[in-house]
């Protein structure tokens, strides 16, 4: 332990960049989620059809083919991140933070969709139809009837989703993003007779993390639950 200890820099630059692609892929994660359930839940054929293939191919397809994707392939086709160069300190959001980002929301949005969907499950059908005999279009019963309830009824698999997000974000180090298991590996590679306090520090950090989101999300399910 240390290593890390006498040199913390290092190790609190590698969390930052952990919470950051969580933050960002997971907003853009449940939104895209939203409009898959959306799509897999709607009355056009052709949108359920697409929304159902995207889910399916997504969700069986190892994450680290699309971190590969968005990293080395996309950008042949023009797919490319170099416009964000965004320094917050010492931390750089560059086009491999980007491509991260991407990765990351495109895997997880697959997760969230399900999730939800498994709520809009659980919501009556009879409420649906009271809305649409009131006048309320397909868009309108969505938003103002099935997801308000489809989402408390959905926190506990939304916050696991969420959860893996956490770990998945480790599968950037492989793509250049210097997040904490690219910090833990730089330690190990300079101080290998260490190894052990290494991964106990950055397993801490990693179950620092998850506990908080946690228990932010225990809370709201409580919440929602004393609401109902």
């Amino acid at each position: 332990m240390d290593p890390v200890l006498n040199d913390f820099q290092p190790y609190l630059l590698g969390f930052a960049y952990t919470l950051l692609l969580f933050v960002f892929a997971g907003v853009l994660s449940t939104l895209l989620g939203v409009v898959l359930v959306a799509m897999r839940v709607g009355p056009v054929a052709v949108l359920r059809a697409a929304g159902a293939t995207y889910v399916t191919v997504v969700r069986n397809t190892p994450l680290v083919i699309i971190f590969g994707f968005f990293t080395f392939v996309a950008p042949i086709f023009g797919v490319k991140f170099g416009w964000l160069d965004i320094r917050i300190g010492d931390v750089v959001l560059d086009d491999l933070f980007g491509a991260a980002v991407v990765a990351l929301s495109l895997y997880t949005s697959a997760f969230v969709c399900e999730a939800l969907r498994s709520g809009v499950n659980a919501v009556p059908l009879g409420q649906a139809e009271a809305a649409r005999a009131i006048g309320l279009p397909f868009g309108g019963v969505l938003r103002e009837v099935v997801l308000p309830q489809a989402i408390r009824a959905s926190v506990p698999p939304l916050a696991s989703v969420q959860i893996a997000l956490i770990k998945n974000t480790s599968v950037a180090a492989v793509f250049g993003v210097a997040e904490a298991v690219a910090q833990m590996r730089s330690f190990t590679n300079n101080f290998s007779s260490e190894r052990t306090g290494i991964f106990i520090m950055f397993a801490i950090g990693y179950v620092v993390i998850v506990e908080v989101f946690s228990f932010g999300a225990t809370r709201l399910e409580r919440r929602y639950r004393v609401a109902t």
